[in-house]
């Protein structure tokens, strides 16, 4: 009697890389060395079911703790060549991973392995820090307020003010964007105060001095640089409007508007092989101190004065669109209609007027004649009433735009005054902002974070320490798909070459600055079938292309995390 043969499969996908790209950096031991497990706890360690669960989420874009064991069950002979027979479905069940987060939530713990895996990342990668970015972000969520917990109202990044947030202050390595510390606050505090403890974190991780800090006019204020220049580093960010404010960006502009201050033109490499001029500007020389402890800190400061012509050109556009907007909102003021309030003296209509002037941001820019006009006229006999003399007031409103003043307004447009305490020599006007227009690596990792892959919101979990245990998991998954995209642009451009057939749509488009996603994606649909015949199993891997096998060899990967898959037979349980 023929036995007919029983097919199943498992979709492997990218599942192999994302296991040994994590192998690589140690995540697993770090975990289980810095994070002491309960005497009960069974099964495989922490660090597995951490390293596991970050595959599925990124492999997945999925976070949420009940899809986990499912999606284990369907890859489980994959699974098992990483982990051993040892593995099961229940060592990733819903209880087992909230459990990863309350561990994840013991800050001792979590600081000395977030230090030590960042020593670590630098020496396995050949990584030499010289710049780090910060930055902060907001993660809201529906569980409501804490008094005392995480979740508070604030100034919402996420425009969703009617929902309770957490912050998340990010310090990253540039030119990788990849975390070094990561700190979770409650969403009430302000930005300003979190740059110097920051700082510290990495200081400790990084262990050396003169590092460039690059960060928004937050982290401008005067206690953050002296913390800085203290240290033996560098700071780069601009100041805000009450740093700099009109009279005094005015005066610095002056010998430029007379002709008297030469410019420099800054150009920009973009991805795409481009070079365009994107701004101008020309720096200031001043000297700074202030007392620490009763003594004083004296250094050079280097103002940088640029004008941006792409900010320039929006902000005017805007200028316009409002002046229009006022003018029409002040024809409409002039026409009388039912239900609206006649103005009667000339205070109400100058209110109605700044009102109008407020709104749209265009006080000093027009210039206005109100005047007020009395009438008299004889009111018929009517009846038992008799004639009569009746005064009427009226309002005539003349105004025009003020040329001049809209001139002045402009040529103050897309000037910035950014801050250095680094020298010339080290750190050019061009190159100043150049590295704070790098600013989007900050970004990116917020819209990885928060969005595709890592998926952190919408947050489905209700108790904070899961919360802040499942934001340090994420943080982990940022620094896998920072050095995967890492480690293949610098192989490509130590060979000075590029990959094709990346892009679906495009199959000759050439790249050589892929990013972690297209890359894993290229990965998608290659599966390992099982098939039983007379109690013996055996596997068959669906066979690698060229462009697979080339990632595979750019990420310094040997094929057989894949064909070890493939090609064998045993006897099921």
């Amino acid at each position: 009697m023929t036995t007919e043969p029983i097919i199943t499969n498992e979709r492997v996908d990218d599942i192999p890389i994302l296991l040994t790209q994590i192998e690589r950096m140690g995540v697993q031991s770090l975990i289980d060395k810095h994070f002491p497990r309960h005497g009960n706890w069974q099964g495989l360690s922490l660090g597995s079911v951490a390293v596991i669960w970050l595959a599925h989420i990124l492999s997945q874009a999925d976070h949420r703790l009940n899809h986990v064991q499912g999606w284990a069950s369907k890859r489980l002979e994959t699974l098992k060549t990483f982990f051993g027979e040892e593995l099961g479905e229940l060592d990733l069940t819903d209880d087992r991973l909230e459990a990863l987060l309350r561990y994840l939530d013991r800050d001792s713990d979590w600081y000395s392995f977030e230090s030590e895996l960042g020593g670590n990342l630098l020496q396995v990668y050949d990584i030499k820090p010289e710049r780090v970015r910060m930055d902060s972000t907001t993660a809201s969520s529906h569980c409501g307020i804490n008094s005392e917990g995480l979740f508070q109202w604030g100034h919402s990044k996420d425009h969703r003010p009617d929902l309770a947030q957490v912050k998340i202050m990010l310090s990253t390595l540039d030119p990788l964007g990849m975390p070094i510390a990561a700190e979770i606050l409650s969403g009430e505090k302000a930005d300003d105060p979190l740059y110097i403890p920051a700082i510290e974190r990495v200081r400790s991780t990084l262990k050396q001095s003169e590092l460039l800090y690059i960060g928004d006019c937050k982290m401008g204020s005067i206690a953050t640089r002296t913390h800085i220049v203290s240290g033996g580093d560098f700071y780069l960010c601009p100041l805000n409007a009450k740093q700099v404010p009109s009279k005094q960006l005015i005066e610095y502009l002056q010998p430029v508007w007379d002709g008297k201050q030469e410019l420099t033109t800054i150009d920009y490499d973009y991805a795409d092989g481009k070079n365009k001029e994107i701004a101008k500007g020309f720096e200031i020389n001043i000297s700074q101190t202030t007392k620490i402890d009763g003594n004083e800190l004296t250094w050079n400061e280097r103002q940088i004065v640029v004008r941006s012509f792409a900010i320039a050109e929006t902000e005017e556009k805007s200028l316009r669109d409002r002046l229009q907007k006022t003018n029409n909102a002040l024809e409409q003021l002039k026409i009388p209609c039912r239900g609206k309030k006649k103005l009667t003296t000339i205070d109400s209509c100058q209110s109605a007027v700044n009102a109008i002037l407020k709104r749209y941001r265009t006080s000093g820019l027009f210039k206005q004649d109100i005047q007020l006009s009395i009438s008299r006229k004889i009111k018929r006999r009517y009846l038992d009433t008799p004639s009569q003399i009746v005064e009427e007031t009226s309002i005539n409103l003349d105004f025009q735009i003020d040329e001049d003043a809209v001139l002045r307004q402009i040529k103050l447009l897309g000037w910035r005054v950014y801050v250095t305490n680094q020298t010339k020599s080290l750190l050019s006007l061009k190159q100043a902002v150049r590295a704070y227009r790098d600013e989007y690596l900050t970004e990116r990792g917020f819209a990885r974070l928060k969005g595709f892959p890592l998926s952190l919101t919408p947050i489905y979990l209700q108790r904070e320490d899961h919360i802040t245990g499942l934001i340090r998991l994420l943080s982990i998954g940022l620094r896998i798909l920072t050095l995967l995209e890492f480690q293949v642009r610098r192989n490509l451009e130590q060979n000075k070459e590029k990959l094709t057939g990346l892009y679906i749509g495009n199959p000759k488009r050439e790249t050589a600055r892929p990013t972690a996603e297209i890359l894993l994606a290229a990965f998608k649909e290659i599966t390992l079938f099982l098939i039983e015949v007379k109690n013996e199993v055996y596997a068959h891997l669906t066979a690698l292309s060229p462009l697979q096998q080339r990632i595979l060899v750019l990420l310094g990967f040997p094929t057989t995390i894949y064909t070890q898959l493939g090609g064998q037979s045993f006897t099921p349980e």
